[in-house]
Parts: C-alpha cells; sequence; structure tokens
C-alpha cells in the first residue's frame, strides 16, 4: 500500500482502543460479510448513544515491528507516521452488551481494498482492534417522516437507523446496491417503504441510480429528516436536491461522504480539507 496513513486529531481519550476477539463470521450476501467480535476485551468498549456510531479498525502495516501489544496510540507518538498502522472506518452494525459482542459489516469486493479481504478470511480468534467509537446521529422523535438514502458503504448505518425507529415511524429508504442478491433483511417499522435500487452491473460510484431516485421521487407531507451517507459523489449531488431542490435546512439533514470513487481511505481522509473533499 502507497499510501501514508491518515493523519488525525483524535487523542486517547476522544477515541479509546479497544482489542477484541473475532467470534464469528457470516455470510450475509455475495458481497458482504459480517463480524461478530467480542471476548475479555470488550469489557473496555466504551459504547456511546449514537445510532450511526463507528469505530476505526486498525490494520497494522505488514513488515513494521511494532512493540505488544499493540497500542495504537503509543505508536503514533513514538513512530514516524509512515509506519504507523493504518486505519479503515466503519459503522457498527449492533451492539449486545449482555453476551459482550457486537457487530460490523464489511463490503468484499475480492482482494480490493484492506479491510475487505482481512473480513473475508477472518477466522475465530483473529484480532480486532479499533478506536472510537465516533458517531453523530440519532432519528429526530418530532420529524413528521424520516428519509434515508447510500450505497452499499451506508447499508449497515441505515439499517441500524432504520431499526432503531419507532414502530409508527413513517419514511422512505433509498439503499443502492449491486444487484438483487445484495437486498438485506431489515426490521423496518411497516411505514418505512424499503427501495432497493439494484446498479445492474455499473461500478459503485459511477452510476446516477441514487440521486435519481431520491430527486424524482414524491415525498410525503410534513417536516422530514434526511440520513443520506455513501460515495462522494452521489453526496455532492444529493446535497443540491436536498437544499436547492428541496429547499431543506441544514438541521434537517445528516449528510456525509463516507468513500470516493478511485480513492484509499488514508487519500479520502486527507482530501477532506481540501475543496474536492467537502460535502
Amino acid at each position: 500500500m502507497n499510501s501514508v496513513p491518515a493523519a488525525t486529531t483524535a487523542t486517547r481519550k476522544s477515541r479509546p482502543q479497544t482489542n477484541l476477539t473475532v467470534l464469528r463470521r457470516e455470510q450475509l450476501s455475495p458481497h458482504m460479510v459480517r463480524i461478530v467480535a467480542g471476548g475479555p476485551g470488550f469489557a473496555g468498549y466504551l459504547n456511546n448513544d449514537f445510532v450511526d456510531r463507528y469505530v476505526k479498525i486498525v490494520f497494522p502495516q505488514p513488515g513494521v515491528d511494532y512493540p505488544e501489544p499493540l497500542d495504537l496510540w503509543q505508536v503514533r507518538e513514538s513512530m514516524p507516521r509512515d509506519l504507523w498502522p493504518h486505519t479503515r472506518t466503519y459503522t457498527v452494525r449492533w451492539v449486545d452488551q449482555a453476551a459482550s459482542e457486537l457487530a460490523i459489516d464489511f463490503v468484499i469486493h475480492g482482494d480490493e481494498g484492506l479491510a475487505g479481504p482481512w473480513a473475508a478470511a477472518a477466522r475465530p480468534g483473529d484480532s480486532l482492534i479499533f478506536t472510537g467509537p465516533g458517531g453523530g446521529y440519532n432519528p429526530d422523535p418530532d420529524a413528521d417522516w424520516h428519509l434515508f438514502a447510500g450505497d452499499e458503504s451506508a447499508l449497515p448505518a441505515i439499517s441500524a437507523a432504520i431499526e432503531s425507529l419507532p414502530r409508527n415511524a413513517r419514511g422512505l429508504a433509498f439503499l443502492e446496491v449491486d444487484s438483487d442478491a445484495e437486498i438485506q433483511a431489515i426490521d423496518a417499522p411497516a411505514g418505512i417503504e424499503l427501495r432497493w435500487l439494484p446498479r445492474g452491473g455499473v461500478p459503485a460510484g459511477a452510476g446516477t441510480l441514487l440521486v435519481a431516485a431520491v430527486g424524482g421521487a414524491v415525498w410525503p407531507e410534513g417536516r422530514v429528516q434526511v440520513f443520506a451517507h455513501g460515495e462522494r459523489g452521489y453526496m455532492k449531488s444529493l446535497r443540491e436536491v436536498f437544499y436547492v431542490q428541496r429547499g431543506l435546512e441544514r438541521a434537517q439533514v445528516s449528510l456525509s461522504g463516507y468513500w470516493a470513487k478511485g480513492r484509499v481511505e488514508d487519500d479520502f481522509q486527507a482530501e477532506k480539507k481540501l475543496p474536492i473533499g467537502k460535502v
């Protein structure tokens, strides 16, 4: 991997490290795998109250001799940045405090990327190290209805958000996936309409399906709360739909790019400070 590990403003206090053990791997669809992790390290996991809680998974660089046990914050204080472990950001799909377990879902595209191949090959007993969680979104109980939009990178967060809604909630969810085979079961309230959008072979982040579906939909009456996350170019286009076409206020919208076509996460994170990275 040629990219330099991303810089960070997080600290040991704001993003504590958790060391878990892989308990099992579940194949959710042809291109999505769930890793359930727990073990003794779960006692040190500090959960938060956000529905979109996310962690940064730590991937040591091959060939680099790190002190054992690996302490990411100590490494960042004592080693040059180009030797730091890489990190990848993932949503926590669910947390079961009673069972001392949590689940993280991964999109798999063969050997592409860093986290996907790791998840595809993960076995019980493997180590899962991450920092966090962070987060910033919860459904607004005063909203008349909810709109969700995203590609498969946002499917875990959108699914968790939908399943957290009260059973009388109303809304629309636009979910772009590779094919019908990637459709997953979501325990949605009866009033949340799930609109799956199979790309039919078009590469992720390369089409207009998601943006066209959201922009062309008939929206219910009332004040909406929006949760739209996914590929950065999609989100920039949806920004126009929400703020220009629909005239929404910023307080109504959670809008974020999870990734950018043609970028690894280290470069994607670095670009967030530049005009190209602004959503």
